[in-house]
């Protein structure tokens, strides 16, 4: 019979001898790399699905070197030449992969979750502009920021006695200053008002990784089953988030300076090409609001989690010194508070996780391999910043130092990979940059932070997100001790 037990039998095995075949013919067959890597991506998936991909991904590379086939069809590298590759070749790099799927807002693609590099380009015309440094610093821009970070300094003064969670207040912090840039006068008030505040939290403590993995790696199954799966896996829902933008979104007259205003630009001729409508823009500001709060947040909290470490005190005294001896100076000229920034991204980049491209046409050779069309490539931020001792000695030592010294500056800027590398690089650097030292300056210009007994490094373990990582626990319970009362010279 057609589907006797024999019958079946030889067809199944007959379809492994096909697939093993066909993986064995494949010009990825002698990458480096974990045996099961080359026949099935389940190692992979079982990490992503457990929220360790990143550390997974990092173990490969310091077993077997900067280039690891991780899944049958998918590289990981960590050198810069890789990263510049991917990322920088023809100005943006490889087009993305139906990862970035995910990332569609309202059904629509936004500048973050577009495919290809001509769509991108398009939408980044009309919102560069906006994040480029000499807006983030205009008087009207800035004003929000530091008015911001005043107010938060403020609450820190409350918590000399008892504990405060930055992690709550740093997202909140991020979110405010974000939604200012975005849209004022029409932004959040999350530090002090609570209807904001739970907006915010509402995105902060999103749990739908699982979730959104599933719909990725499995569409066919997400399609069928989706109502059954949320009753066992978390889906996205972010209704308060989702109605403040629209809500936001359709006022009249922000501030030149938002976002905002520049979309709405593009609203009022309908022969304009990069003509955008009410969904587009609302779209296009909720991806930005969700990014700016999560990023910033998150690595404003590791920093201030690591400097408030016995190990990182002497990095905290000097970056108080710093502070306390040069009031009048800008923000963006202090050195040392630059080097505590930038090993900060070192150490917990805002995206740590790979930045999936898909090989074009007739295959690329990246680092020496000869990857075929289709394939996924990427790098993460967190390997790339700790799998080259000449670069980074001691890489997974914390060291401002090693940024105040001229020699090698050139090469550590070069592998620097936070804010990712090329024309699809995060577009608000300069505003992430900008929330990060106003912050930090007030801060330890006023107070040492000291960490609450009851904290543990493994809570404060970082934990996968879809694209970002948070702390585990989603607290970090710090004191604020005043310098006039615990000087530490």
């Amino acid at each position: 019979m057609l589907f006797s037990p024999l019958f079946v039998a030889i067809a199944f095995v007959a379809l492994v001898v096909f697939y093993l075949a066909r993986c064995i013919a494949s010009p990825l067959w002698k990458l480096p790399g974990p045996f099961w890597s080359r026949l099935t991506p389940l190692a992979l998936r079982w990490n992503e699905f457990n929220a360790t991909r990143t550390l997974y991904v990092h173990s490969l590379h310091l077993k077997y070197g900067p280039v690891v086939r991780i899944a049958p069809n998918e590289v990981s590298f960590t050198s810069y030449e890789a990263v510049k590759e991917i990322y920088g070749s023809l100005g943006s790099g490889y087009d993305k992969s139906s990862f970035y799927n995910l990332f569609r807002v309202f059904k629509r693609r936004t500048m973050f979750s577009t495919l290809e590099k001509g769509d991108h380009a398009k939408r980044k015309r009309i919102i560069a502009d906006r994040y480029a440094n000499s807006n983030v610093v205009k008087p009207t821009a800035l004003s929000g920021i530091e008015k911001r970070a005043k107010e938060f300094v403020r609450q820190c003064g409350e918590h000399t006695k008892t504990s405060m969670d930055v992690y709550i207040s740093l997202h909140a912090y991020a979110c405010d200053c974000v939604t200012h840039h975005l849209f004022h006068p029409y932004g959040t008030n999350s530090l002090q008002k609570k209807e904001d505040l739970d907006m915010m939290h509402q995105v902060t403590s999103d749990d739908s990784l699982r979730s959104r993995l599933v719909q990725h790696h499995y569409p066919v199954f997400y399609q069928y089953f989706s109502k059954l799966l949320d009753l066992f896996l978390d889906p996205r829902t972010t209704p308060l988030a989702q109605n403040f933008v629209i809500g936001a979104t359709s006022k009249i007259d922000p501030a030149p300076f938002t976002l905002l205003n520049r979309l709405q630009d593009k609203t009022e001729s309908s022969s304009s090409v990069n003509q955008l409508d009410s969904t587009d823009i609302a779209a296009e500001s909720m991806d930005h609001m969700v990014a700016g709060i999560d990023t910033t947040g998150d690595s404003l909290c590791f920093l201030m989690w690591e400097l408030s470490q016995p190990s990182s005190l002497e990095f905290q005294k000097k970056l108080q010194k710093e502070i306390r001896e040069s009031p009048d100076v800008s923000f963006d000229k202090l050195p040392y508070l630059d080097a505590v920034v930038q090993e900060g991204l070192r150490c917990f980049p805002a995206i740590p996780m790979s930045l999936p491209r898909v090989v074009s046409r007739g295959g690329k050779q990246i680092d020496g391999f000869f990857v075929p069309e289709g394939s996924i490539v990427s790098s993460q931020a967190y390997s790339v910043h700790r799998n080259n001792d000449a670069v980074f000695p001691s890489p997974d030592v914390f060291n401002p130092e090693r940024w105040m010294s001229p020699a090698g500056e050139a090469e550590r800027k070069r592998h620097m990979f936070a804010f990712s590398h090329g024309g699809r690089g995060c577009v608000g650097k300069h505003l992430a940059l900008a929330e990060m030292k106003l912050l930090l300056r007030d801060i330890y210009g006023r107070f040492t932070t000291v960490p609450d007994i009851s904290m543990t490094v493994e809570s404060m373990r970082s934990h996968d997100q879809v694209i970002s990582a948070r702390p585990l626990g989603q607290k970090c319970l710090l004191h604020f001790v005043p310098l006039e009362e615990g000087k530490l010279e």
